[in-house]
């Protein structure tokens, strides 16, 4: 379990992407706001408004002006999933940090089980999915994006793609995000491992999209995706252009293998 100095609970920073999710956006705060409640006393919620067309801004308001504990930041315009991440990593004043998407494809209450598995000898704890709630044609697209990134960067997770994860806020002392496009979540698995941070994994549910369309399963997107992960993989595997500090310089402990759970 995560903890803090004297065994008392770590702070937790909970964040949330959203671009579009009137819909979904209030559910997950609030499910947040419970969840984190009863992990630790030191929370906070962000979300990060990414230019939204339709009423989030106005829900968000709403929330923020009703549960103290809740924070919002608002892009005037859209910046991209990675540079909603972004703002959210750089808002985060708390030592741990938790994100997941704001459209509810994954339940913000199973960060409880992220929150159990990390301990002093794990740095990120990276969820995999289980099970995958999407038409078959996204099942196949996302297969082949995961394999093929996987064979490409040498990353070892199971599931690079899977945007729930509790992390240490220190890690960004040394890793530094550059990407607003979605190839952010490579970028940041990529960097971390080679900065030889220490990754377990645990697994989670996958829902199906009931609210809003998917941002990325279009040919424009698809292709654009391909040309920004080859210029990642020019930068991060050809030429190594991040240069990543070892993990102990950040203040990490050695990096060993943490053990996997297994299904």
């Amino acid at each position: 379990m995560a903890q803090a100095d004297q065994g008392k609970p770590a702070g937790l920073s909970v964040f949330f992407p959203a671009y579009n999710d009137s819909g979904t956006i209030a559910s997950l705060v609030i499910t947040a706001l419970r969840t984190a409640e009863r992990l630790t006393p030191d929370y906070e919620i962000i979300v990060v408004n990414d230019g939204s067309a339709d009423r989030t801004a106005e829900i968000l308001d709403e929330l923020a002006r009703i549960y103290p504990r809740v924070r919002v930041v608002h892009h005037p315009s859209n910046r991209g999933y990675g540079g909603a991440l972004r703002t959210g990593f750089e808002t985060a004043s708390r030592e741990l940090v938790f994100y997941t998407d704001g459209d509810a494809q994954y339940d913000p209450a199973e960060m409880e089980a992220l929150w159990r598995r990390l301990d002093e000898r794990v740095d990120l704890v990276n969820g995999y999915k289980i099970s995958r709630s999407d038409p078959l044609h996204r099942i196949v697209i996302g297969r082949i994006y995961h394999h093929t990134v996987r064979l490409l960067f040498g990353l070892k997770v199971r599931d690079v793609d899977c945007d729930f994860r509790l992390m240490r806020r220190t890690i960004f002392d040394t890793v530094q995000l550059e990407k607003n496009s979605g190839v952010i979540c490579l970028e940041m698995m990529k960097k971390i491992q080679d900065a030889g941070f220490r990754i377990a994994e645990v697994p989670v549910h996958h829902y199906h999209r009931a609210y809003g369309r998917s941002q990325f399963f279009n040919f424009r997107r698809l292709y654009r995706t391909a040309v920004d992960v080859a210029k990642l993989w020019v930068a991060l595997v050809v030429r190594r252009e991040h240069q990543a500090e070892p993990a102990a310089a950040a203040g990490a402990a050695p990096a060993t293998p943490a053990p996997k759970d297994r299904t």
